[in-house]
């Protein structure tokens, strides 16, 4: 496969271990792209780098470190810019769930708060002065299709996603006439693990909407941003289901989503 970038520098992966970003991984791996793969200590993130280096002949680091702190995010920036020129950045990381909003504890509401936006903010800023001082860059930031509708049980999720949304595509209209090309894309529904799957399949109908596997995720995404596609939607489903959320008024798509959400944690 070709890529319109020197094999030199470096992609980093954040949330690399399991999932779409591991899909994101070997994606770039099987294009002989080096990497560098973040995500929390004890995660099988080495174990990951291993394989890569061995199977695909690729530089690839790992580095752990815990995304919700402040500090970490700043020390991971100013270690990696003294390391490694990096020349994409996926900022993949971000957590989510379904819980009536009154049993959220404040650590799970701080949780999806400081990885789906701080950290995708304040590592974008670090990242920004390597990025640009390369031939060409990347920035490809995952949100979610929960970004266009709010929807109950679920409450600061969409919002948070609505945040990576709105921020990717600002910076892309900043960027657009220098060297950085920013996208944004927006997934529906993954099975990325047991828990997740058992959660989508409780939500009905909505569940089988757009379903698709994180490493069909992480190849069309890749090979959309170097085609430089702005806001990549995966699938004639994908949007499909977009133009639905954008044409059915509100009072329709909010009870209906919101009851597909309820069926997940099971209210009655």
């Amino acid at each position: 496969m070709m890529n319109p970038v020197p094999t030199n520098g470096y992609c980093l992966v954040t949330g690399a271990a399991h999932g779409l970003g591991r899909a994101f991984a070997l994606e770039l791996a099987g294009r002989h792209l080096n990497t560098l793969l973040v995500d929390l200590p004890g995660n099988g993130l080495k174990e990951l780098c291993s394989h890569i280096h061995e199977k695909y002949n690729v530089l690839s680091h790992c580095i752990e470190c815990d995304l919700t702190k402040k500090e970490q995010v700043l020390d991971l920036g100013t270690s990696i810019n003294r390391q490694f020129p990096v020349f994409m950045l996926i900022n993949n990381v971000g957590t989510g769930g379904s819980v009536r909003f009154e049993e959220a504890d404040t650590d799970y509401l701080d949780r999806i708060i400081q990885l789906n936006v701080m950290a995708t903010t304040l590592l974008t800023r670090q990242l920004i002065p390597n990025l640009l001082a390369q031939k060409k860059a990347y920035i490809l930031n995952v949100s979610s299709m929960a970004a266009f509708s709010p929807m109950g049980y679920k409450t600061i999720y969409p919002a948070s996603k609505v945040f990576v949304h709105y921020f990717s595509r600002s910076l892309y209209q900043e960027y657009k006439h220098t060297n950085l090309f920013v996208s944004v894309v927006n997934p529906g529904p993954m099975k990325t693990n047991p828990d997740v799957t058992r959660r989508i399949e409780k939500q009905g109908f909505f569940s089988h909407w757009g379903v698709m596997s994180p490493e069909k995720v992480a190849a069309i995404s890749i090979r959309q941003l170097f085609k430089q596609d702005t806001l990549i939607m995966l699938s004639l489903v994908n949007g499909l289901e977009w133009l639905a959320l954008k044409l059915v008024p509100i009072y329709i798509r909010l009870p209906l989503l919101s009851r597909a959400m309820k069926n997940e944690i099971n209210i009655v």
